[in-house]
């Protein structure tokens, strides 16, 4: 299984089209959103060049997990390989698991090219918080991971792309991703894994310590797309 995640890896890495869309993208609208505002704070008081440098972090580590992992799955099963991988000693756990491991591993340079940014825009945190925020955005990536990959066995390879592309957009649109979420919309989005995402930051604020709601609401998120996975990965083995 170690030598598949590395291969993963390596394969993901040494793709254009994740280094421009995962990394060098957010990095620029990164940019674009800090200068959009007229004033350095939002309502809340969070300073602008912070919220968005955690929302544009998040929104590249989930567009690196989506859009990689559940196109490659789903073409990789139109060509057969998945078909292959089945008839060696490799289980199908460790296949899924693999697959989770190695997107989620590609999210780290989405999140260190924005904070690098970020830092060099005047984002003012403590080591420890920059370390605690690194760590939990990644952790938290883990949950679209297994989301990618779920799509990936659930979707078509003619239609994965549109179906990727609208889950992401939407999560992201009512996440808290591109303006702060509140009142009334506030309500809906709590059952948005992005907003949940997006919550982890919290503690970086004066007087706040981890959302320990929002890390409850992830971990119930992953078992679900985890299981979802699973199942769709069997029926999948079914249908071969």
């Amino acid at each position: 299984m170690t030598t598949l995640i590395r291969l993963e890896i390596l394969r993901t890495l040494r793709n254009r089209r994740y280094l421009l869309f995962t990394i060098a993208y957010p990095a620029l609208m990164y940019f674009f959103f800090i200068h959009a505002y007229s004033s350095d704070k939002l309502a809340g008081g969070l300073p602008v060049k912070t919220y968005f440098m955690v929302s544009m972090a998040t929104f590249g580590a989930v567009g690196a997990v989506l859009t990689g992992s559940a196109q490659r799955i789903s073409l990789e099963r139109k060509s057969g390989w998945v078909r292959q991988l089945r008839l060696t000693a490799l289980p199908g756990r460790a296949y899924t698991s693999g697959k989770i491991g190695a997107s989620a591993v590609t999210t780290l340079p989405a999140i260190l090219v924005v904070f690098a940014v970020g830092a060099s825009q005047g984002v003012e945190l403590s080591a420890a918080q920059w370390i605690g925020l690194a760590a939990a955005l990644w952790l938290g990536s883990f949950v679209f991971a297994a989301l990618g990959v779920a799509l990936g066995y659930a979707a078509a390879p003619d239609s994965v792309q549109t179906i990727v592309m609208i889950t992401y957009m939407l999560m992201s649109l009512f996440g808290g991703t591109w303006f702060p979420v509140s009142g009334s919309l506030e309500t809906f989005a709590r059952f948005n894994p992005v907003y949940l995402y997006n919550k982890l930051a919290t503690f970086t604020q004066p007087g706040h310590s981890l959302d320990l709601v929002a890390v409850a609401g992830l971990a119930a998120f992953l078992a679900v797309f985890v299981a979802a996975a699973a199942a769709l990965y069997r029926r999948d083995s079914r249908q071969a």
